[in-house]
């Protein structure tokens, strides 16, 4: 396996030239070196940078705000066409560009998680073979310091005659010496193994955090776009505040979001790079480099650094077995109580024997060396690739945000004007909308007379005059809707004369004053034209 099989992809380079300034403003090397005070200020500079871009676009929203605020309202119908239509498209684009956030997000976070998980798990792959290592290494020598060694002292009392025997059993712990010998030489993977489980278990748990809050800030930007477009259909004035109140909270979250994303890509970045770098000079302290450099790279042409003390180790054991079967063929005759013994060495052997080819296999480059290029896979591709889109969503839901609180103030303006022409319409004008809406709700006042529904004593009046027609309970809030859509004033003039049951809009002073005089004392008025 080449070194060619890991390739840093082209988005690590290009977030890896950023500049990497200090909060003194000098330039520092862009190597990932995350203990270095200078380089943790690096990555806090590019997320203060971020910070200014917050205090910049809430500065533009303040100076917006002020300047509608001050600006006076222009009453003519045809600047109000605009503006309504101006709320309208604001609101549609905010809506659009907040799902494609959304759906850009959900897609970041997942392939954020996807990559940690792939991390993590070759991480865990990694720390069970290491695991196997030094449970392989733990068990040969105990079996060889203490049962290997106990059945020699029986052996050399049985043995105590025959010196020629004794010799043999001498030389076997030899053996047995040299074996323990070659074994000690390897590396301590304990302390590596607690390193690699400890940085998996806190990787996974940080990453549970991470995706858990990302899903509610998503879920949360969703519900307030979708409130905010419920509060502008419904002209609804305590909905758009609180939605005002939340566009604020949501816009200033996407932009502390972008700065701990970029931070996070930057440096994950410069990690992605060289991160062999990185790895030698983080377990020079534990193992040596030329078996760093075997695992990192596994290339045919480097040699094994445990060919050596394997070796010795598979030789020592066919020496000890050689010596056992010699001992069982010739000394066991004369010796039957030491069959017993013999045997246990044998099988002490074997399993020692088996204990090597796993510990070959186990120490052998190809297995940690695919654990490494995974996880860098993972961090590298889908980590980084992950994180640049939730760069993207934290933009575009800021921009959607943006929109949305330039569009809130005009809607709320058009909502106050809309009430404001309401209730400038005269109480006493006896065709004023609200003053039937009162009086069909109270049937007392249902006794006023037109000039189509007059009343009397007199039966022949009744027959003269018609019925008045019904009168119209059709809310105002409908016409006045309308009207406004259209970008005209809503004026009680407008209204179709079905079913309203009094005198056309357009009428004299002087009619107007004698429809007054006749609804406070109508039987007056028709008497003395009776008399008449």
């Amino acid at each position: 396996m080449s070194r060619v099989d890991y390739i840093a992809p082209w988005w690590t380079y290009w977030l890896h030239n950023f500049p990497h300034i200090n909060l003194r403003f000098q330039p520092i090397d862009n190597s990932f070196q995350p203990e270095d005070e200078n380089y943790q200020q690096s990555l806090i500079f590019l997320a203060c940078v971020v910070a200014v871009g917050l205090g910049l676009n809430l500065l533009c929203l303040a100076i917006y705000l002020s300047c509608l605020c001050c600006c006076r309202k222009d009453d003519e119908e045809e600047t109000k066409k605009p503006s309504s239509c101006c709320v309208t498209w604001s609101a549609v684009a905010a809506g659009l560009i907040t799902c494609v956030a959304v759906g850009v997000g959900f897609y970041g976070n997942s392939e954020t998680n996807d990559g940690v998980y792939q991390l993590t798990y070759s991480l865990y792959n990694a720390n069970h073979t290491l695991g196997g290592v030094d449970s392989l290494v733990s068990g040969t020598m105990g079996s060889m310091r203490t049962g290997l060694h106990q059945h020699l002292a029986r052996l050399d009392e049985i043995f105590a005659t025959r010196g020629d025997y004794v010799q043999t059993l001498q030389f076997m712990q030899q053996m047995a010496d040299n074996v323990i010998k070659q074994l000690l030489g390897l590396p301590d993977w304990a302390e590596a193994k607690v390193d690699l489980a400890s940085v998996a278990d806190q990787t996974a748990n940080v990453e549970y955090y991470r995706w858990l809050t990302y899903l509610l800030l998503l879920i949360l930007d969703l519900i307030i776009c979708l409130l905010a477009c419920l509060g502008l259909a419904k002209q609804s004035r305590w909905l758009l505040t609180t939605m005002m109140v939340s566009g604020v909270l949501a816009l200033v979250l996407s932009w502390t979001s972008l700065g701990v994303d970029l931070a996070a890509a930057v440096g994950t970045s410069d990690f992605c790079v060289s991160p062999d770098k990185y790895l030698m000079s983080q377990t020079k302290s534990i193992v040596s480099a030329d078996i760093v450099h075997y695992y990192l790279y596994c290339n045919q042409t480097l040699s094994n650094p445990f060919q050596q003390p394997l070796t010795i180790f598979q030789r020592s054991m066919t020496t000890m077995q050689i010596q056992v079967q010699s001992l069982l063929q010739f000394a066991v005759p004369l010796f039957p109580t030491a069959e017993r013994d013999l045997v246990g060495i044998q099988h002490l052997l074997n399993s020692s024997e088996v204990g090597l080819h796993q510990l070959t296999a186990l120490l052998d480059c190809r297995g940690l060396n695919k654990d490494y290029l995974d996880a860098m896979v993972g961090v590298c591709y889908d980590g980084v690739e992950g994180v640049l889109y939730l760069c993207l969503f934290s933009i575009l839901s800021a921009c959607a945000f943006t929109v949305m609180l330039c569009a809130i103030p005009r809607a709320w303006r058009q909502i106050a004007s809309r009430e404001q022409d309401y209730d400038d319409i005269d109480d006493e004008d006896p065709f004023n909308p609200r003053v039937r809406r009162t009086g069909s709700q109270n049937p007392n006042l249902n006794n006023m007379h037109s000039f189509c529904s007059y009343s009397s004593s007199m039966g022949s009046q009744n027959s003269l005059h018609p019925p008045a027609p019904a009168v119209s309970n059709a809310p105002m809030s409908e016409y006045m809707n309308q009207t406004a859509l259209f970008g005209g004033n809503p004026r009680y003039e407008n209204v179709p004369l079905i079913g309203r049951g009094s005198p056309p809009p357009s009428y004299s002073p002087t009619m107007r004053a004698t429809y007054l005089s006749m609804t406070e004392d109508p039987s007056r008025h028709f008497g003395n034209n009776f008399q008449g």
